[in-house]
Formats: C-alpha cells, structure tokens, sequence
C-alpha cells in the first residue's frame, strides 16, 4: 500500500552513529520531528538541534522549506542554527590562527544558507567579521576567508550596503591599491567595492576617490583572469555611477592610457576563452563609450551659432572649393548667397538653408560631426560622392546630406546609442576597441556602402527609403557576425550586395512560406501530428540533458550557476547549485528534487515572481524575455522555482518542454520555426519524385462509374 501524499521516506544520519530510515509526515511540527529522531539516539535537549540536507550546501531544514523534503532525501542532525552561529563567532574570538581560519571556512560553507545567515547577522556577525577586515592582523588565506563570508552575508540583502562605514570602505580600498597582495584577496576586495558603488551613490563617490584609475589598470593587465574581471566590474561600476562630464573624463583618461588597445590585444584576443562576466562588462564599457555621442545626438543645429555655420561652410568648401579659393570673388552678396544656396542642394540638402534639415533629433549634431569626419579623413571618397552625384541625372542622384542624416539615425538604433544598459546583455563588438573614433569610422564605411548601393538598385529619390532598408539589413547582418576590425567589417559588408540581399530574402521567404497550393496545405496538415510529437520528443530530451542558469539578483549580475534537469523517465526536476568553470554535475548528484505532478502551472515574462518587482524601464526588457517560473504547492502556500534563460533559444526550449510535461501545447517561437522547417523538409522528400511537374489547384475530377464490369479479369482461368 502506497504511504500518503504527505509521508515521504527519508536517512538521518549522525556522525559515529548508525543512520535512521525514518517516514517524516509533513504534518507534523518539526520541533516533533527532531524529538523523536533524538530519542532514537538517546539525545536530550533536542531543541539544541536541527536538521540538514547532507548533499549540496548543507540547508537547513525549517517549517517554510520542508517541503523540498522528497522521498530518499538524506538528512544530517546537527546543532541548531542559533548555536552554531553563536559557536562559530565564538570562534572568531580565538587567538589561535588555526581554529580561527577552520571556524572561517565553516562560516563561508554556512553563509548561503539564510536561516543560518539571520542567526549570524542577528548576533552582529558582520561587525565582527567586519572587525577582521579593518584590522587587517593577516593579509591571506584569513583575510580572504573573512570577506568571503561578509560577502555572502550582505548577498542575501538583509543589511544595506549603505549601512558599511567610511573606514571600513577605505580599508577594502587599501587592499586594493596594496602592491603585495595575496592574489586570493584583491577579487573579493574588488567585488565588494563594486557592490558598494553600484548600491550606494555616497560610498560610490568615495570609492571613485580612493581608488585611483591607475590602480584598476595595473590589476587589469596582470595576467589572471578573475582580478580582470573584477577590476573590469569595479570600473564599469564607477563609469555608470558617474555624470556624464566625468564619465567623459575617465574614458578619455582610460583611453590615454591604452587601455582600449590593451583589451583588444589582450583581453579579446586572449589564449584563455573570455568569461560571460568579463563579455558583459564589455558590453557595458562599449555602451558608455557609445553613450557619450548621445549628448551630441540629442543637440540641434543652433542657427545663430558661429561656429556650427563655419562648419556647415566648411562642408561645402570640401566638396566644391578643395584648394580654399573664395566663393565667387568679387560677386555681390546677393549673388554669393545665391551660389551657396545652389552648391548646399548639391551636397544633398534638401533646403537651402541646411541648418533646417539639421533640427531634426536625433541626430542633431551627430550628423553633422559625421559628414565633417567624413570629409577630413576621407577627403577624396568625399569628393567623388558628392561631385559624382552631383553630375548624375536629377532623378538619380544620391543626396550626400540627406543620406548622411538618415545614416546616423540608423546607426544609433542598431548600436542602441541614448538606451540604458542592460543588466544581462554580453553582445559587445570587438570592433568598436579595435581603433579609436570608430562609429565615425564606421559611419565612413556605411555611407559609402550606401552610395555603392544606390547605384546597383539604380535608383532615384523616390527609392530613397527602400535603400535605406538594404543598408539597414546590409549593416545589421554584418554587425550580427561581430568583425574583429573595420577593415573585416568592410570586407564582409561589401561582399553582400544589394542582388545577395536580394537572394538572402528570397530564400528566408520559401523557407518561411513555402507553396500554398491546397494539396500540399492538406499534406502538411497531415504531417504536423506527427512531426509535433517529433519536436515534443526533442524538446524533453533537452530538458533531461539539462541547462547552467545564473542566479541575476534585483541589484546586480551575479556570479552564481545553478544546473537543473529532468529525470530520465520525465517525473522529476533535479537541480542544484555548481561552481563556474566546473563539468555540468550528473542528476543523481542533485540535491533538490520538485515532482513534475506537483507543478501548477507555468508563468513567463512580467508574470514571474522575481523579476514582478524589478520596474518596467527598457534594462529589464531582456530580462523579461527570459524569465520564466514553475508554481508548486508548497505546505500552504503556493511556492516558485525562477529560471533566468541564458539565451532566448533555451527559454523557448525549456518552456516548449514544461508546457509539453504539462499537457500545454507549445506555442513558442522556435517551436513555430521548428515545425516550420520540419514540414518543408518532409514536404520536400515527399515531392521528390513529382519535381517539375506542376501540382494542379484542384483534384482531377474523378469518371464516371463503367456502364457494366464486364471487363473483370478471372483469376481461376489458366492462360493457354
């Protein structure tokens, strides 16, 4: 007879003693629990005790968690929570180096844990670690230790890191501007002054004066991978917090100082793979370098300034006085505004007075710093556009200045330039610290790309926005391959031109659409069960082969995996947190298990628990994207297990895969292409042997029945 839904098997185990095979009901208190499995090993003051999970981190077990108590858990007894936090900060009291640097590692295996965090933090545990780090007594393996702890402590956000005193901030600022170092130390010092800034715009401000640029550079450069990244992490930290004048100052100081050079050389282009934190702080890096042209983007050409019309005057001289001469020397004024007006239409204006196209924002200025870019370093290309255009029909003309304009707005909505960074996105391009002023190296490439086009479309001025579209795809199919160098970039943007854009359509349109002939809608209708179920197959097998997730927290990224995957014969969740760097673990080394019949339901995007609070601003988008939460029942209560998706082809696939365990169809995105890409192929083997002979819209009309069946051939008749 199967035992009730709320009994479930379990080990307790002891140290020197013979473990107990016990069936816990989960209706009864705990405190019930721990009395019984005490007198079973003669144990008194039971309430001196407390229950553990024996494989993973060791959680202790509480009313509010129980329920992660599966059938075959392994249970430890242990002193309770309170007596060991009381214990263990005993400990730190010891004059012996030796017992303290054990009741610190104790301390560092316990701190995830948030029962055993409270009891800590309530004991004033901080201030005492925090006592450890100001001192300063040992500058190793101790010193590492206590700031392991104190970070996972605050991890859990039960103090603000706005509560950290000044002295102990400058002392974490000691460590790091320290030249002899234990190397285990300067990550986490770095770590915590990165937490600080991001959580604390006060202690930020201190921490941008304590730790000088230099610093973060020298750490940079030194061959480990992890004090890269925290260097790298603490400096992205400080960039953000700053104004947009002092963030200016940094990255043209940062830049003097070769530091665009140095992450190209050594840091992209390391032996060594490039870690998803330090591909993020990239992101992040690029994004504010690209930030600072939002400024200028957003500034319209003022008409009264003397200075932005010398520069529209220079523009003009560039391109029809290159040897400086005086525009009609000895005309009357009359006559010499007459001939600007003229050479400014020309140049691709589309009113005499081209301060008026340059209103327009975006891109205000930014168009106009690109077209004098354009015609300072590029000055020859420069000419031949204009004057190349220039001498063309009317009709086919290629206006430089109008081009130029609309080129910039796309190139800050392919770069994102003006949006916030976002919290999770790791797509930086190497090419952007491959060479300095590259988006207006980029926008040299992009406008003659643009003009190379115009001519192979052969087009005119009502064509203007269709070529604007070919260079959008043009440019978003090759910033998507993410070039190393311009000069990659211009190879491979220049070899898709307008007619392989054309092909590249083409073919994602059969790919997508296929024939539409009735027959064949009825042969793929015939075919989707089948293939369906073909996609469900695949979509389990990914769950049981199982994901990395990161832990993203609602202050900053985190640093943290956790593995979780389906039971081979599709009844259980596994999952547990790993170590980065390590092989995915295998599913019986799992220490949390959730029935796949306990599930409720599946929740994705904003309906999700943990990103519900995180605002609706444009950072959080992606992560909206690739949030999604199983409901189960929990005691109670309804409880959630969280998924962040490390891309947006694991979110369709996990959500395809828990709506298929559910009895959901899956109604994904990939799902759709998928099934899509299945029913072409099936569709095409099926026709293989019909090529070249047209399939008729309508089905031949079937004859007539025969008048009489006289012509029934008689099998019994032997032939002569």
């Amino acid at each position: 007879m199967a035992p009730p839904r709320n009994v479930v098997k379990i080990a307790v185990q002891m140290r020197d003693a013979i473990p107990q095979l016990i069936r816990l009901d989960q209706a009864k208190p705990l405190a019930a629990v721990l009395k019984e499995v005490c007198d079973a090993w003669s144990l008194v003051h039971s309430e001196r005790y407390a229950l553990q999970f024996a494989d993973g981190h060791r959680k202790y077990i509480t009313e509010n968690n129980r329920t992660e108590i599966k059938n075959g858990s392994i249970l430890c007894l242990s002193t309770a929570p309170d007596l060991e936090a009381e214990r263990l900060l005993g400990g730190l009291q010891c004059g012996s180096r030796e017992r303290r640097r054990e009741t610190l590692q104790h301390l560092v295996l316990l701190a995830p844990d948030m029962t055993f965090a409270q009891e800590v933090i309530s004991r004033d545990g901080l201030q005492r670690l925090g006592t450890i780090i100001e001192d300063g007594d040992d500058l190793g393996e101790l010193l590492a230790l206590a700031l392991r702890a104190f970070l996972e402590l605050m991890e859990h956000g039960m103090v603000s890191w706005e509560t950290l005193s000044i002295p102990f901030v400058r002392k974490v600022v000691c460590y790091v501007n320290m030249n002899l170092m234990d190397a285990s130390v300067q990550p986490l010092a770095l770590r915590l002054l990165e937490s600080v800034t991001l959580s604390s715009p006060a202690l930020g401000q201190l921490v941008k004066s304590e730790v000088p640029l230099d610093r973060l550079l020298v750490h940079l450069q030194v061959m480990n991978q992890q004090l890269q990244t925290k260097a790298m992490a603490l400096l992205t930290a400080l960039l953000q917090g700053a104004s947009s004048t002092e963030r200016k100052h940094m990255l043209d100081y940062l830049w003097q100082r070769n530091l665009r050079q140095f992450i190209y050389k050594n840091i992209i282009h390391s032996a060594a793979p490039l870690g998803d934190e330090m591909a993020h702080h990239l992101y992040v890096l690029q994004a504010l370098m690209l930030g600072l042209l939002e400024p200028r983007m957003r500034t319209p050409l003022d008409p009264y300034s003397q200075e932005q019309r010398e520069q529209l005057q220079a523009l003009r001289q560039a391109a029809f006085d290159p040897e400086g001469e005086s525009l009609g020397t000895g005309l009357s004024a009359d006559r010499r505004r007459s001939l600007c007006a003229r050479e400014f239409r020309k140049l691709g204006f589309s009113n005499s007075n081209p301060a008026q196209d340059l209103e327009r924002v975006p891109p205000g200025l930014l168009a106009l710093d690109n077209m004098l870019y354009f015609s300072r370093h590029a000055p020859s290309a420069y000419s031949r556009f204009v004057l190349e255009n220039s001498s063309r029909e009317d009709k086919h003309e290629c206006p430089f200045a109008r081009s130029s304009i609309q080129l910039t707005v796309l190139l800050c909505e392919l770069l994102r330039i003006g949006e916030p960074c976002s919290e999770t996105a790791q797509d930086f391009s190497p090419m952007f610290f491959s060479q300095d002023q590259s988006f207006h190296e980029l926008f040299c490439v992009s406008i003659q790309l643009l003009n190379k086009t115009w001519k192979e479309m052969r087009a005119t001025q009502e064509d203007f926005d269709k070529v604007m579209q070919v260079v959008r795809e043009q440019l978003a199919r090759t910033l998507a391959l993410k070039p190393s160098s311009l000069e990659l970039f211009r190879t491979k943007v220049n070899a898709l031109p307008y007619g392989e854009v054309l092909r590249l359509r083409q073919t994602e349109r059969l790919h997508q659409e296929g024939t539409l002939a009735p027959p064949i809608l009825e042969l793929r209708e015939k075919l989707k069960p089948e293939l369906m179920g073909l996609i469900r197959q695949q979509r389990l097998l990914r769950l049981c082969e199982g994901t990395l997730f990161r832990k993203i927290s609602s202050r900053r990224r985190q640093d943290k995996l956790w593995f979780c995957c389906l039971s081979p014969n599709h009844k259980v969740l596994q999952y547990g947190d790993v170590e980065e760097g390590s092989s995915p673990p295998t599913p019986e080394s799992l220490p949390e298990q959730l029935p796949v019949a306990d599930i409720k339901a599946l929740l994705t995007g904003k309906d999700c628990p943990h990103v519900r609070e995180k605002g609706s601003g444009k950072q959080n988008k992606d992560l909206y994207e690739l949030a999604f939460s199983v409901s189960y029942d929990h005691g109670e209560e309804e409880a959630y297990l969280n998924f962040i998706a490390p891309s947006k082809r694991e979110f369709h696939l996990w959500t395809d895969g828990l709506s298929a365990l559910l009895g959901s169809p899956m109604g994904s995105e990939q799902t759709r292409l998928d099934l899509e890409q299945l029913l072409t192929m099936e569709t095409k083997l099926r026709l293989l042997e019909l090529e070249n002979v047209p399939i008729p819209e309508q089905p031949p009309p079937i004859p007539p029945p025969p008048t009489n069946f006289n012509f029934c051939y008689d099998c019994s008749i032997p032939e002569p």
